[in-house]
């Protein structure tokens, strides 16, 4: 058996697309399979979800390689293109780059594409203030697009919440208000809600909704589990203890000596590091589940392995599954807490090392 290893669910995608679909029953399903779907495997990913609606992704050349690999659903790109090659490409391959520049515009209305754009969404900034259009500037910016004989005219208008993990941030209240305005104004589809949204604010959902996090099992709230919200984990990650050893008291471990056994200690090594995406800030810090039982990680997180206190699990032999997170004993919601940081980053980071079994069943 290869280890480290993330086993994806293809059934668990599957369950909680249609929670998507069950919290927003009104609205289309713009499902985010950015960064190799948030590290689980884009094309396993796309595959399992190919009852949404449209996939979207952040850059070109993520969009370029799911069409390659036969991915035929609409493909939005969030961050855009800039370019009058880039353009021609996305035009070329039927995607939707999103608008946020009037830069964008200029130069569409420079260049005659070889087949005009589809469906096309401009975002609008309603108080996120990274990429988008300023509100009263859409109206201008939809002009200048119907200007354009690169289009086939259908627009919609997205935005970004910036605080929808905050239940009942006004502010979040005031960007739904920027996007509503514009939807009477325009008469155009809105997409809105993100994870959070779409579980706690169903008065966005709107035309389209945009989850993310949620696809992948994992609760958008710091508060609150994926289990609350009727989620199911999509990856959990193992790897195998590769030594057992036992320590004397006043012994250290690993570099710079940063733990020391306060009683004669039982050890093991795992195999797995921050090579392979397991951060380094989990170091004395993490948990990780052998045989059923919790056991510390112990002193810094080397490249390639781990040390763990098997005082309390002597049981514990070379071979032993470790599970880094995932199942219902030890979830990456509580693991990122321990790293000083957000569930995304840990399964985004996991490198090419780390081996992915899909699960069908």
């Amino acid at each position: 058996m290869t280890f480290p290893t993330a086993t994806i669910s293809v059934p668990a995608l599957q369950h909680n697309l249609a929670r998507v679909k069950q919290s927003a029953a009104n609205s289309k399903v713009m499902s985010v399979i950015k960064a190799d779907a948030y590290g689980h495997g884009v094309i396993t990913v796309a595959e399992a979800l190919k009852q949404s609606d449209a996939f979207a992704v952040a850059r070109l050349s993520e969009a370029v390689s799911l069409r390659q690999q036969g991915v035929t659903l609409p493909i939005v790109i969030l961050e855009g293109v800039n370019t009058a090659d880039d353009f021609q490409l996305a035009a070329q391959l039927s995607l939707s780059p999103v608008i946020h520049l009037s830069f964008q515009v200029d130069v569409l209305n420079s260049i005659t594409l070889s087949q005009p754009l589809k469906f096309n969404w401009i975002m609008v900034d309603s108080g996120m203030h990274r990429l988008g259009i300023r509100p009263e500037q859409v109206e201008a910016i939809i002009s200048g697009l119907h200007a354009s004989g690169n289009m086939n005219h259908e627009l919609g208008l997205m935005s970004h919440f910036a605080n929808s993990d905050l239940v009942g941030d006004i502010r979040n209240q005031h960007q739904l208000e920027h996007m509503l305005s514009l939807k009477e104004k325009t008469g155009l589809p809105v997409c809105l809600s993100n994870s959070a949204a779409v579980l706690a604010y169903p008065e966005s959902h709107l035309d389209w909704v945009r989850p993310g996090l949620m696809l992948y099992g994992i609760s958008p709230f710091a508060e609150t589990t994926s289990a609350e919200h009727g989620l199911l984990p999509v990856m959990h990650l193992t790897t195998r203890l590769i030594s057992t050893y036992d320590l004397n008291t006043g012994e250290q471990i690993g570099y710079g000596g940063d733990w020391t056994a306060k009683q004669p200690s039982r050890i093991g090594v795992a195999s797995i590091g921050y090579g392979d995406g397991y951060s380094r800030h989990l170091s004395n810090q993490s948990e990780v589940v052998i045989q059923g039982q919790r056991c510390p990680v112990i002193g810094r997180i080397s490249m390639d392995t781990i040390c763990i206190n098997l005082t309390d699990c002597i049981q514990a032999n070379v071979g032993d599954e470790v599970l880094l997170w995932g199942r219902s004993e030890l979830m990456v919601e509580e693991i990122a807490n321990y790293a000083g940081t957000i569930p995304y980053e840990l399964v985004t980071v996991l490198s090419k090392r780390v081996n992915r079994d899909v699960k069908d069943g």
